[in-house]
């Protein structure tokens, strides 16, 4: 599967998408939205790929929905058609934390509306010092609530926070957004991709089976309590000690070298 309205490449375990309209500061079409979703969903059945990286061409990682493709057609909808597009976009984040398989989102730039809700669906963010931030939804008087933002911002940044972002719509830089914690590193412009691929690589060779399942239970973990979760997280373990990588793990320790997980 190649896609036809963003860039893929894959090298090492590591599939780069790169979104690739730089003249309109990588702004979302219905297409884009379509394919990202269907995109992130076959990823999740390519063995070539263990990680993924999410990153824009240009100056922009994603300005979010496009003004002149998205917004002017919404206005000619009725209440179902309307439907049919939000659904349409919680379906890509949908996709995106049902892959089972890490996301590095590599922020080269303005990431703001639906760009800042698929940056936030990323499993990790290292941003570059360019990449202020905000989530535009009451600017244009729409709900912060879009794109599964009420539910993942608090958990990632606090309850607090995630209101102040969400109600007030306003930009923060990237070192604001470092310290709350919605990004995880900021570097410079110059070395985003390096520490993005670099990070990438450690988990493409690491144990893919472990890291999904870390996933899975990070994801499903949201909605637990704290006996379901202890539960859930002994039976995730005892799956993991029967698969193979467990013991390549001890084996490499004892013959002191370099472990190779499937």
């Amino acid at each position: 599967m190649q896609p036809k309205s963003f860039l893929y490449e894959e090298a090492g375990g590591v599939g780069t998408i790169t979104l690739n309209r730089p003249e309109r500061l990588n702004a979302l079409t219905f297409e884009v939205y379509l394919e990202l979703a269907a995109f992130f969903r076959h990823l999740d059945t390519r063995d070539s790929c263990r990680v993924v990286i999410i990153t824009g061409a240009g100056k922009a990682f994603c300005s979010g929905g496009d003004v002149e493709d998205i917004i002017g057609e919404l206005f000619a909808r009725d209440m179902k058609g309307l439907l049919e597009f939000t659904r349409m976009t919680v379906d890509l984040i949908r996709s995106m934390r049902q892959l089972r398989k890490p996301v590095i989102g590599a922020l080269n730039g303005t990431v703001c509306g639906a760009g800042a809700a698929i940056a936030m669906a990323c499993d990790m963010r290292i941003a570059a010092t360019t990449a202020k931030v905000a989530f535009l939804f009451t600017k244009v008087g729409l709900s912060g609530a879009d794109m599964g933002a009420c539910f993942l911002l608090p958990r990632i940044v606090g309850l607090s926070k995630a209101s102040e972002l969400l109600m007030g719509g306003e930009f923060i830089s990237a070192d604001e957004a470092h310290r709350t914690g919605l990004y995880n590193e900021v570097v410079a412009n110059e070395q985003l991709m390096a520490r993005a691929r670099e990070w990438a690589g450690k988990w493409a060779k690491g144990p893919a089976f472990g890291l999904m399942m870390t996933k899975e239970l990070l994801n499903k973990s949201l909605s637990f309590d704290l006996e379901t979760a202890l539960e859930a997280e002994a039976q995730a373990q005892a799956i993991c000690m029967q698969h193979p990588d467990f013991k390549e793990s001890y084996n490499a320790w004892k013959e002191k070298r370099e472990a190779k997980f499937l």
